[in-house]
Parts: structure tokens; sequence; C-alpha cells
């Protein structure tokens, strides 16, 4: 039988780039990698986040925003952590059997015109398909 491996996605916020890679994660691996993700703070989904994700065909608009402390205690094969910016807090988990850094820029910290803000989001949302999905296909040998 098929062992599906389970990823934390650790940020600050646990609002946009943490419930991307989770929505993504569970939509592009479902059945091989099971996603969650939580943060140092839990304030609520990024409504930019789930209109670029809505774009994909991927609803993360019923997603919840998790502090850390929901998942202690529990195991994951794989632990990341995406803040961008090294003035980030991005929390320490020791739950995970292998815990790794990915960064990516934070999208709400986007300035300009409306387009140019949505721009980033795309990119950000684009360069954690991109850079998530090549670690898992390396991991998952796919």
């Amino acid at each position: 039988m098929f062992n599906i491996k389970r990823v934390l996605f650790l940020c600050t916020g646990n609002s946009c780039r943490s419930q991307m890679a989770d929505g993504i994660i569970n939509h592009d691996y479902a059945g091989q990698v099971e996603a969650f993700s939580a943060g140092t703070e839990s304030g609520g989904l990024n409504q930019k986040a789930i209109e670029v994700m809505a774009e994909l065909g991927i609803n993360i608009s019923t997603n919840r925003s998790d502090h850390l402390d929901k998942y202690q205690g529990q195991t994951f094969d794989y632990v990341i952590t995406l803040c961008g910016d090294p003035h980030d807090k991005c929390p320490l988990f020791v739950g995970g059997a292998e815990r790794i850094h990915i960064g990516f820029d934070d999208p709400p910290k986007a300035t300009g015109t409306e387009e140019e803000v949505m721009n980033v989001y795309h990119r950000v949302r684009d360069e954690i398909r991109e850079q998530l999905g090549a670690y898992f296909r390396q991991k998952l040998k796919v």
C-alpha cells in the first residue's frame, strides 16, 4: 500500500503563501501528499490569494487559518517554511522528519496599482507551484 506523505507548510500569518502551498500540493499531489498549513499568527485567509488560486481551479476559500499550536505533537514527513523575508518570524517546528526552507516574497506587502499588486500574487503563486512541485517530484520520484 502506498504511504501518503504529510507536509506542514509554515509561515508567519498563515493567510497567503502557506495557504497557496497547501492548496497547490493537495491539488497537484492528491493521493500522494497530504498538505497542511499553519503560522505563528492566524488572521484569516487573504482574499487575493483566494482569487489567484481560483484562477487555477483550486478552491482555498474554505481553508482555515490555523495557529502552529494546532499541530504540536503531530508528525510530518516534511516541514517547509515559506517566509521569504529574513525579518519574517518563520517558525521552527520539530515534528518533521525533514525540515527545509523554501522562501517566497510576501504578496500582501506588494505596493503599486491593483494590477501591479495582483501581478505579485500571480508570480508568487506560480513560483510556489513550480518550486514545490520540483521538490515533491524529486522526493516522490515522479
